[in-house]
């Protein structure tokens, strides 16, 4: 991949874990990445409240039901973190098979009587307290790490500079069985994410181009095959119809995303005020508190707050940028970029589909959307990023 040196993976074990009170795990993190990242969830916080404190239906009456619970989603978040720091990333690559077993059998367990059938996505299983989890989520971070440990084992080890092709071909299967199980749920959007994953850890790995090029191609073909036999659900079809021809029934399969772009629209620079939006006061946006919550953030707090959301984004993936580039071995370069490829997509997608120019596919914005199994997941992938920075080689 452009930007990064096969010189930087040759492995320099003497320098690993040599951490002095000098040079002390907290000196190490990355506190740009993880100030945007806790701001991008307080954020949230504000904006899941403003969403649903008027929502009795949802919020059983109490005002504070949902601001309560994603404090809390947070920070479980936050402790995922900590421990993941703790663990290390090359603690769990060695932990990367009992990961990937149960992230596959989780998703699996989707389609028995635990699974339940939330906006239309058979993707969910219910937990006593009137919680759920989503495995999906979690998914994403085990095909990162299962493809990293296939691609970079060799690498690392000084036996090859690239990954060879039949170790593509195997980090590809690994990828595949999840993808698959999760595309039949269906929960496109999911799928959807963890192929841009792919392409952004192949890409990484140093593997051909030819990879990439005919991953993209199957994707094409696979599409197209889809809807000529008729293998998505109506729901599905009605949201790419709408996407294509957001007129086409403005009242109906369009109605989300016709409020959603007068939600944003009507908050001008400034914003109308935090807590005071009319379309979000008025309970026009359905979603608001997951999907579309950003839709909370244009209108209350206009340009200027939704390019704040916009700007931290931006940091949090710069970071990663730079943690990816700094690294000296394979394995951490590809999780970064797997990470990186993840959220930057997800972030497009989900700000996309409330300007209209992305469709809807039920992904929420990383640390802002309400939502316990996505939060879980995006800081423990914080968690990865800072473990790679901290556990560099250390330079005398």
């Amino acid at each position: 991949m452009a930007g990064f040196s096969v010189q930087r993976y040759a492995p320099d074990r003497s320098a690993w874990g040599r951490l002095t009170a000098r040079d002390s795990v907290v000196r190490r993190l990355d506190w740009p990445l993880l100030g945007s990242a806790i701001t991008l969830s307080f954020i949230g916080s504000l904006l899941v409240y403003s969403a649903t404190r008027g929502r009795d239906s949802l919020t059983h009456g109490d005002p504070y039901y949902f601001l309560l619970r994603h404090a809390l989603n947070t920070g479980i978040g936050f402790a995922l973190m900590v421990g993941t720091i703790w663990l290390g990333h090359r603690t769990l690559r060695g932990a990367v098979p009992i990961l990937y077993g149960l992230s596959v059998l989780l998703v699996m367990a989707v389609l028995t009587p635990l699974g339940a059938t939330v906006n239309g996505a058979h993707a969910w299983i219910l937990l006593p307290g009137g919680f759920s989890l989503q495995p999906s989520e979690f998914t994403k971070i085990t095909i990162i790490l299962g493809m990293a440990m296939l691609l970079a084992a060799r690498v690392d080890a000084g036996d090859q500079l690239y990954p060879d092709h039949r170790t593509v071909a195997k980090a590809l299967g690994l990828a595949a069985l999840p993808m698959l199980v999760v595309m039949g749920m269906p929960d496109l959007g999911s799928v959807m994410v963890m192929v841009v994953i792919v392409l952004g850890v192949l890409l990484a790995s140093g593997a051909s181009n030819r990879w990439v090029f005919g991953i993209l191609g199957a994707g094409a073909a696979g599409a197209v095959a889809i809807w000529q036999l008729g293998l998505l659900d109506d729901y599905q079809i009605a949201r790419f119809a709408a996407f294509a021809n957001p007129a086409l029934d403005p009242a109906g399969v369009g109605y989300n995303t016709n409020q959603a772009r007068i939600a944003i629209g009507s908050g001008g620079l400034h914003g109308t005020g935090l807590f005071q939006g009319t379309q979000t006061t008025g309970q026009f946006v359905p979603e608001q508190q997951t999907d579309f919550v950003f839709t909370v953030a244009g209108e209350e707090l206009g340009f200027l707050g939704a390019g704040l959301i916009l700007v931290l984004l931006g940091i949090v993936l710069w970071r990663a940028c730079r943690i990816a580039r700094e690294t000296t071995e394979l394995y951490g370069t590809i999780v970064a970029a797997g990470i990186i490829a993840w959220f930057a997509f997800q972030a497009f997608e989900n700000i996309g589909m409330t300007l209209g120019i992305m469709p809807v596919a039920g992904l929420p914005l990383p640390f802002v959307s309400y939502g316990g199994s996505s939060m879980f997941a995006v800081w423990v992938a914080i968690g990865l990023l800072q473990s790679i920075r901290v556990q560099r080689p250390i330079t005398a």
